[in-house]
């Protein structure tokens, strides 16, 4: 029996007490949903729940008793073994051996779409997230929008939405004007502006977007410095941008769309979108500038679109795309921010609502924290390649792709994270994707193995043999991981995978040593035997779907 069946079996049982008067409640107070969950000690049973507790007030009753009236219900139902009131009203159930082992098979045949749901079907997510500018590699703040946004898909996509991941292209602003003259000076041979890049990229790229100036039969060192800097722009930036897509490729990240932002004004849809706010009443004229209200709706103060001079504000560019992407069809905006852009959600929101849209729901903003390298407990130096800043292939060079997204992903996208790049590259159960990568290593070992010991799950499955107390803890946490995906989805917090993927790896290390799936020595293969095979290979296919929503490999041998 899975959680979800034991929800369901615990609202049928309170709805037929409501239907037979033993619990006096409106049917529109039974929930469509009850929840259960692991008790924190696991002497209390396989599921709890406090559906009693929750609802004893409507009923007019002490929730004890209420809880009382279900357990007598519940201990009725098939697959369930007893059922326990304690405290103020708790309901802690125990599932039968054969029921509990049941969700063996289960997942066995589900393979890859065990954990999946269809609670998203039919949504339509826009998903943003790195964005980084075109001026240089992707650093390490990129890196982890990178490995966490990708993930976030994974599991958005999991629950049945449709997820659109969308990169903007920040094609336009002074940081590329920086970027081009950098470019120009290192083709003159001369120091990097006083704002400009460093690093050893950017001769690199330099370098490429003259040679592909003199494909086209353009000698922009010849040409003044306007117009040679627009050569080094135009040139300088698509090679930066094929290199940035290329080290997403590399990681595991592609993306649906590429936005480029000068489209929003070069389309017409910053005059689009005033045109609208205009409709809704949200728009001002004074000082001879445009201004959107966003006061109206909780901001610190009302922003400038359009400048007195004619040119649009930042917050223009930022308006049009909200609106471009709504208009595209999407149900939800999410976008991923760096900790530096905190202080830019007010006025996004505000932005939402004077579109008549709900701020959290339509639009959602993630901030992201920083992340520091430390190599022999001291911070990691500046890259040999970019010079300033740490970025993706430097971590990928040092640790590989597999533990730089898992380590980027396991921690909350809100808290600094600190890498230890020694404790990545140790072949030990201190480095966590090590620990579970290597827990499924052992569960393709154990299947090779019982193979060779003629140990086939075909010829027998008895759920009631998995009556080992650590096969009672690895069976709960398996039965844990479509709510563990479906929570990870809605909370946007793919953390909860990893380590819940942990925490598996652990129970399933601890029976590995003490329930034997292959015979000893001349001993005959049993039912046991096969039935424990059916457990392995249920471990081993959630654990494999865990790591695929991470974007991270699930090895057969390590």
């Amino acid at each position: 029996m899975t959680p979800d069946a034991l929800s369901l079996a615990v609202r049928d049982v309170l709805r037929a007490a409501v239907a037979d008067g033993d619990l006096p409640l409106p049917e529109g107070d039974l929930p469509e949903r009850v929840a259960v969950e692991r008790p924190r000690q696991r002497e209390h049973g396989d599921w709890a729940t406090n559906v009693a507790m929750q609802l004893s007030k409507k009923a007019g009753m002490p929730p004890r008793r209420f809880a009382e009236v279900l357990a007598a219900r519940l201990a009725q139902v098939p697959g369930i073994g007893s059922v326990d009131v304690a405290g103020p009203g708790f309901l802690n159930v125990r599932l039968e051996a054969a029921a509990a082992g049941e969700l063996a098979r289960l997942i066995v045949v589900d393979g890859v779409a065990y954990g999946r749901s269809q609670e998203g079907a039919g949504l339509r997510v826009n998903l943003e997230f790195v964005s980084a500018n075109p001026t240089g590699p992707v650093h390490l703040g990129g890196t982890r929008w990178a490995a966490v946004g990708d993930s976030l898909a994974r599991l958005i996509e999991a629950t049945g939405a449709h997820v659109t991941r969308e990169y903007y292209f920040n094609d336009a602003g002074g940081q590329v004007d920086r970027f081009a003259r950098s470019l120009l000076a290192r083709a003159r041979g001369e120091a990097a502006p006083e704002d400009g890049y460093g690093g050893a990229y950017i001769a690199e790229i330099a370098a490429a977007a003259l040679a592909d100036a003199r494909e086209e039969g353009i000698y922009p060192l010849e040409l003044p410095d306007a117009q040679a800097q627009e050569v080094f722009r135009r040139l300088g930036v698509t090679r930066m941008f094929a290199e940035i897509k290329r080290s997403l490729h590399d990681f595991g990240v592609d993306f649906d769309v590429f936005f480029h932002e000068d489209s929003l004004h070069a389309s017409g849809a910053v005059e689009h979108a005033i045109a609208r706010l205009r409709e809704l009443g949200r728009i001002d004229d004074r000082d001879g500038a445009i201004w959107l209200r966003t006061t109206d709706f909780g901001d610190d103060k009302d922003r400038v679109i359009i400048k007195s001079d004619g040119a649009p504000a930042y917050f223009a560019g930022d308006i049009a795309y909200y609106l471009d992407k709504r208009e595209r069809g999407f149900d939800r905006v999410i976008i991923m921010l760096g900790a530096d852009h905190h202080g830019y959600i007010g006025r996004m929101m505000a932005m939402c609502a004077a579109f008549g849209d709900t701020p959290g729901v339509n639009l959602e903003i993630l901030i992201g924290q920083l992340v520091n390298l430390v190599k022999d407990g001291a911070p990691v130096k500046m890259s040999k390649r970019a010079g300033t800043v740490i970025t993706m292939e430097d971590l990928v060079e040092a640790v590989g792709v597999d533990a730089a997204r898992y380590t980027l992903a396991r921690t909350s996208a809100d808290t600094t994270l600190e890498i230890d790049l020694d404790l990545l590259i140790r072949a030990s159960n201190e480095n966590p994707v090590y620990y579970v990568q290597y827990a499924h290593a052992r569960t393709a070992n154990v299947a090779r193995n019982a193979g060779e010991h003629g140990v086939r799950r075909e010829d027998a499955f008895v759920p009631a043999l998995l009556d080992h107390p650590s096969e009672a803890v690895l069976l709960g946490l398996l039965g844990e991981f479509p709510r563990v995906v479906a929570q990870a989805a809605q909370l946007r917090e793919p953390h909860r995978v990893a380590r819940y993927l942990e925490t598996l790896a652990g129970a399933y290390h601890k029976w590995y040593d003490q329930c034997r799936v292959t015979p000893q020595g001349a001993d005959p293969v049993t039912d046991a035997h096969r039935t424990r095979l059916w457990l392995n290979d249920a471990t081993r296919q959630v654990l494999a779907n865990g790591l695929g929503l991470l974007g991270v490999g699930a090895p057969e041998r390590m």
